[in-house]
């Protein structure tokens, strides 16, 4: 078997791939998507000796009859199981450390991921200064959005209607008449 440090990066990369695109996931249980994706990433599938189907069976293989998840140890049997297959001139215990070998220290890729979109088309969409009517109100003159303040029309409880010119003007007025008397 593999010695404590291989198995080690074994683990790593298991748990990796068990949390990958699952926020609630804690690494001990791998889903069947995870599992592919883990076999793809890692070159398990070689598109010859191993494929997607292949892997697919392993899993339902090795997973208990109601689960839909594999633990660790479910893992490694899905390992040996793919092992001589993927490695066939090679003796089983050869092609498990093999197998160990195209997946220790591994994470998931993002490849496909989508990309930001850079184009003269983009930046005249997103050019703040050039939005007209409800929309312009949605953002301050620098071009940052006001948030909720820009979304809903907030009620102020001055006693004054909105957008009246002397908001706030009568008090002082009504102290200037004070004075004066």
């Amino acid at each position: 078997m593999a010695e404590g440090a291989d198995m080690d990066e074994l683990l790593t990369s298991f748990k990796k791939f068990a949390i990958h695109g699952d926020t609630k996931a804690v690494g001990k249980e791998m889903n069947g998507k995870n599992w592919a994706k883990l076999c793809k990433d890692c070159k398990v599938i070689d598109g010859k000796n191993i494929t997607g189907t292949d892997v697919d069976i392993v899993f339902s293989k090795v997973k208990a009859k109601t689960s839909r998840v594999i633990t660790f140890e479910e893992f490694q049997k899905a390992l040996e199981e793919l092992a001589p297959k993927r490695f066939k001139g090679q003796s089983k215990e050869e092609a498990l450390q093999s197998m160990w070998k195209l997946i220790e220290g591994k994470e998931p890729s993002n490849v496909g991921v989508t990309k930001v979109s850079k184009t003269a088309a983009m930046d005249r969409l997103t050019d703040t200064s050039k939005y007209t009517g409800s929309h312009k109100e949605r953002f301050d003159e620098a071009g940052k959005g006001k948030g909720r303040g820009g979304r809903e029309e907030l009620v102020e409880n001055t006693g004054y209607v909105g957008a009246y010119k002397n908001a706030g003007t009568y008090e002082e007025k009504v102290k200037t008449k004070e004075k004066a008397q």
